[in-house]
């Protein structure tokens, strides 16, 4: 009897643990995101299921290479994006916040809010093989509507994505 009991209360700790920590993959440590991602299948929620493998990014070379590349300001937070061309078609997204932003509190905020609407917003629109980074704003990350938030972000991908209309350079006489 003990012995059913104890797998029931483990079974329900890993049921608990894996609805109330996503981010956490399947190892169990929390630097893995776990598997985020678009397949044809929905959940009764709405919500897409995984199949990408999203990682997170933890190098200060990852984030200054994303600071190279692609960027898109929107109201809430500033999107940068950068094609790897490593051959590895896995999404990387890194978060983060300046002290301007406020305390460590308003940060991780910040920052948490951040991570939610990732989780929600780029398995529909992520490419393979990108990195992601998200860096918060003043005021606006936390207060902002967490709806607005995730049409910022679809906002800011759309026009990253976008391709670019290359014009022709008129010489000046």
């Amino acid at each position: 009897m003990a012995e059913q009991d104890r797998k029931a209360t483990e079974n329900a700790a890993s049921d608990l643990s894996e609805a109330a920590f996503p981010h956490v993959g399947s190892s169990g440590r929390p630097g893995e995101i776990g598997k985020i991602g678009v397949t044809d299948q929905v959940a009764e929620t709405g919500a897409r299921i995984a199949s990408q493998p999203f990682g997170a990014m933890r190098k200060r070379s990852d984030f200054l290479a994303a600071a190279r590349a692609s960027r898109q300001p929107v109201g809430s937070m500033l999107v940068q994006a950068r094609f790897r061309d490593d051959g590895d078609p896995s999404v990387r997204i890194g978060f983060t916040c300046s002290k301007k932003v406020g305390n460590a509190v308003a940060r991780n905020r910040a920052k948490r809010r951040m991570r939610e609407i990732a989780r929600l917003t780029l398995p529909e629109i992520a490419r393979p093989g990108w990195d992601y980074v998200l860096i918060g704003r003043r005021d606006a990350t936390a207060e902002r509507p967490f709806g607005a938030l995730c049409d910022d972000l679809r906002y800011a991908l759309r026009k990253i994505h976008a391709p670019r209309d290359k014009k022709p350079k008129v010489p000046r006489s």
